[in-house]
């Protein structure tokens, strides 16, 4: 007897790799770096600078690679995530060269050259991460390491003997020639330390202690006394580094980044309001017991006054950027028709100020678009992974990127007191550029397995294709 049954359709197709589509919109980010080398050059000395092509064609070069190395070692994933970080890069490289240029006398000799390294070793950091950790859980084994080697990390600068201070803030450390600031690799041990940890406890951090209420009206639900050490450590973290390394941008970052993690693995805005309100606490009491505190709050409550602004270590800086911006309007001075190089550190912590003023509102939105398109597809991978370790590490990553923007953005725009940090792969630098690249290689090698398909499905691939016409 025959067997007359039809085969059964696959219930699911295999995920859509978008190498091409990714290639497509690299090639883009590669040909706005390069046009913007060449209007700064034609708005500086009338003319295409040849580090159009020498500069972006080294980054078109490295970018290219960048891609090509996805295509086999990570080809299911997300096909947005190289080309926004690659596309912010790439306009961090052509600012800094028109802002150099100015400075130099020889315009086609611009120093750019080290940001451009800086961005050939943070891919290769990148994936290496991609290539060796082929699954992020085996992090979570290392739990209190991670929490030991931030910890580490955040201490190093307040040693005598390595520790530097630059501008009243002990944020770097100084080996012969060698700087680099660790608070930037601490919070990618402490993201680690935050995800894991709150895996394993984040059943008892649920549970709720005694609730307040107003007659009926449940105020908030506190959680029980006995769970509050996570929050209480972190709290203290923070604050000091407030309080010893004057370091509030990073206070900002890291307590913020653990307080979004925490919600995400209870569901329990009272973590977060209970996070608040002792973080407030504290900086009241910090503001009036620590004068470099109170400093930064003057220059940001009090900018455009006289004696603040003539200061020194006074609000000039910020006054600067703000009018800067201002001057910019809506669609900017243009590439290299503006003055952003009278600002100090325009090139790092005022990257942001200097797009706004020669790019105007229309280009800084652009840009912190892509940023927030990289942030979407950050948690976009935490929800389509599997497991609460990855999910937890794909946001806490995804978390870092938006509050460092905004930290930035924030400062340079007098919303919050200026903090002195970089911007997610545009400011000059290294450890910045690195930490960023090294967060998208944890990144692209969550989204690459959480996208790829099952054994079985990429072996009838080729019969799903024929279906799929």
């Amino acid at each position: 007897m025959s067997d007359t049954s039809t085969p059964e359709a696959p219930t699911a197709l295999p995920p859509v790799k978008r190498r091409n589509a990714e290639l497509v919109l690299i090639v883009v980010a590669v040909l706005i770096t390069m046009m913007g080398i060449a209007i700064a050059g034609l708005n500086l000395n009338g003319r295409v600078p040849a580090a159009t092509w020498t500069v972006g064609l080294t980054f078109g070069a490295l970018a290219v690679a960048a891609h090509a190395a996805m295509r086999f070692v990570a080809p299911y994933a997300d096909p947005l995530i190289l080309p926004c970080a690659l596309f912010l890069n790439g306009i961090g490289v052509a600012m800094i060269w028109r802002l150099n240029a100015v400075g130099s006398d020889n315009i086609e000799s611009a120093g750019v050259g080290m940001q451009l390294v800086w961005t050939a070793l943070g891919l290769i950091f990148c994936f290496l991460i991609i290539i060796f950790l082929k699954d992020p859980r085996v992090l979570q084994r290392y739990t209190y390491i991670s929490a030991l080697i931030a910890l580490v990390l955040l201490a190093l600068p307040a040693l005598p003997v390595i520790g530097h201070e630059v501008y009243g803030a002990r944020l770097w450390i100084k080996i012969g020639p060698i700087t680099f600031q660790p608070s930037e690799f601490a919070k990618i041990a402490l993201v680690i330390f935050l995800a894991s940890y709150l895996m394993s406890k984040r059943q008892v951090l649920q549970i709720v202690g005694k609730p307040i209420k107003v007659g009926r009206f449940t105020l908030i639900e506190l959680p029980r006394a006995r769970d509050l050490a996570p929050i209480l450590v972190g709290w203290l973290i923070a604050i000091g580094m407030l309080v010893v390394l004057r370091d509030l941008g990073t206070s900002l970052l890291l307590f913020g980044t653990f307080l979004a993690m925490l919600y995400v693995a209870t569901q329990r805005s009272s973590w977060v309001t209970l996070g608040l309100v002792l973080f407030g606490a504290g900086a009241t009491v910090a503001y009036f017991l620590f004068w470099h505190v109170r400093a930064r709050v003057n220059i940001w409550i009090n900018a455009f006054d006289q004696e603040v602004y003539e200061a020194v270590g006074g609000s000039q800086q910020l006054v600067q950027g703000i009018v800067g911006m201002a001057y910019g309007g809506l669609f900017g001075t243009g590439l290299g028709a503006g003055r952003p190089t009278d600002i100090f550190a325009a090139d790092s912590d005022f990257i942001l100020a200097s797009i706004g003023e020669e790019l105007g509102v229309t280009g800084l939105l652009a840009v912190l678009m892509v940023m927030f398109v990289l942030v979407e597809r950050g948690m976009r991978v935490a929800l389509a992974s599997t497991g609460t370790f990855n999910k937890l590490l794909a946001s806490g990553m995804a978390f870092v990127l938006v509050y460092q923007t905004f930290i930035v953005l924030g400062g340079v725009s007098r919303v919050i007191p200026l903090t002195g940090s970089t911007t997610p792969f545009m400011s000059a630098g290294g450890t910045a550029l690195l930490t960023s690249w090294i967060m998208m290689g944890i990144l692209l090698r969550i989204s690459d397995n959480a996208r790829r398909p099952a054994p079985q499905a990429i072996q009838d691939e080729g019969a799903t294709q024929v279906i799929r016409r």
